[in-house]
């Protein structure tokens, strides 16, 4: 590599990881203070960097927002690839993501689940859809493909009960256990009905009705 373009390149890392730590230092923010209640100020001071420096990478807060909800979802698509590429029955691999689940209320430093939950309202009051919100849907699409993937295994490998539609049953059963997990983590610090029952062991018990109605026992 010459050394103009040897220049280039170290000029783009150094961007790149300018934008990370934006990023980085923007998810601290939102979930501290809300994702409304924050402002671009809040950001550069938590970044360390000036207000004018922040606008050149992200001209508007709701790229920003944006910008962070993909990383966060990029976890999820990490976590769920790895799954997927795992071996296993499908069974076994919705119990490794129910797992992933789990783990994640177990974490109360978590800023997923607050940040998610905060930037889906967010998302939800927008009066039109937020500018590069495509990045974001891409990003979830593409977890939903990898998931696929375990559905086509489970109508394969007969891990799964042949008397239940595999795709719609599996997506149903992911999505529940999803939003009712990030729900039971948000309300850590609140009464419920029976308070000595711990989220992660209410998730527990879900995960075994689950894994016991999909089993094949045939």
């Amino acid at each position: 590599m010459d050394p103009k373009s040897r220049y280039q390149q170290e000029r783009n890392d150094g961007k790149e990881q300018r934008a990370i730590a934006i990023v980085d230092a923007a998810t601290t923010v939102f979930v501290q203070k809300g994702i409304e209640k924050t402002t671009m100020q809040d950001v550069a001071k938590e970044a360390n960097i000036g207000i004018a420096t922040l606008f050149r990478y992200f001209p508007k807060k709701e790229k920003l927002v944006v910008a962070v909800a993909a990383k966060r979802t990029e976890l999820t698509f990490e976590a769920f690839r790895k799954v997927t590429e795992e071996p296993g029955t499908a069974l076994e691999k919705i119990e490794r993501l129910m797992d992933y689940f789990i783990a994640d209320v177990k974490r109360p430093d978590n800023p997923n689940i607050k940040f998610m939950e905060d930037f889906e309202s967010y998302a939800a009051h927008s009066l039109e859809p937020l500018e590069d919100i495509e990045s974001f849907n891409e990003i979830y699409r593409a977890t939903s493909r990898e998931y696929s993937k375990i559905i086509q295994e489970g109508q394969r490998d007969g891990s799964i009960r042949s008397d239940v539609p595999v795709a719609e049953t599996l997506t149903t059963i992911i999505n529940v256990f999803g939003i009712f997990s990030r729900k039971l983590s948000l309300q850590n610090n609140i009464l419920t009905f029976v308070s000595d029952l711990e989220a992660e062991r209410q998730l527990e018990i879900l995960q075994r009705m689950i894994l016991d109605y999909l089993r094949n026992r045939s």
